[in-house]
């Protein structure tokens, strides 16, 4: 019986957290960063604010917990770094852009957390950022940097482009009706020509390279 108590006890914490989380996500996805007051948060959760501070140590923490969840390199998984390090990480490289165009296009919530990033001056986006920053880093320090050698800092120029590229045109495409240079950037048609597009910068500056 303590056992089952036990577990039932986890499970309840557990489905607690993921209300407060999905609090989060809402408040965040009409409001914004200035909607997220503990107060809303719990009424939007419908439980205790107490649970907050119980569950996470308090507003910020599960502000930050949220922001990790939704971070599409924060969610990058060690086998899919691991997918093909024997060609400099050119295969690695596209796969993680591709993949990146469209998990931003189809998170709105996460488009307000890139948003928050440059208008806001919170802790939680800083951390975010600084978390960004080291994981790239390792992924560059140990596959493209020792491929591309004393042309190392092109290529991460090239890829800083590449996904601030993907940053803008994946919030261009779901609030705007326009074209971006004659392309329908929410439409697969269009969005198809710049995925082949990143993949064909990525090809040729690895061809480059090999060039050399």
């Amino acid at each position: 019986m303590e056992r089952k108590s036990i577990k039932g006890a986890v499970r309840n914490k557990e489905q607690t957290k993921q209300k407060f989380l999905a609090a989060v996500g809402k408040i965040l996805k009409i409001k914004g960063f200035s909607g997220l007051k503990v107060n809303d948060i719990a009424a939007t959760a419908g439980l205790d604010k107490k649970l907050i501070y119980n569950y996470f140590g308090g507003t910020d923490q599960l502000i930050d917990e949220y922001i990790q969840s939704q971070d599409f390199w924060s969610n990058v998984k060690s086998e899919e770094v691991n997918l093909n390090i024997t060609d400099g990480g050119q295969a690695l490289s596209k796969a993680m852009l591709l993949s990146q165009f469209d998990h931003v296009f189809k998170n709105k919530e996460l488009q307000k957390i890139i948003l928050g990033g440059l208008t806001e001056n919170r802790s939680s986006l800083k951390r975010l950022a600084e978390k960004r920053e080291e994981e790239g880093n390792l992924m560059f320090e140990h596959i493209s940097d020792p491929h591309f050698g004393d042309k190392a800092s092109r290529f991460r120029a090239i890829m800083a482009l590449l996904i601030s590229g993907i940053y803008y045109l994946d919030i261009y495409a779901t609030t705007n009706n326009q074209t971006f240079c004659g392309l329908d950037v929410s439409s697969k048609e269009g969005r198809t020509k710049i995925e082949e597009a990143m993949s064909f910068i990525v090809e040729q500056t690895y061809a480059d390279r090999k060039d050399k």
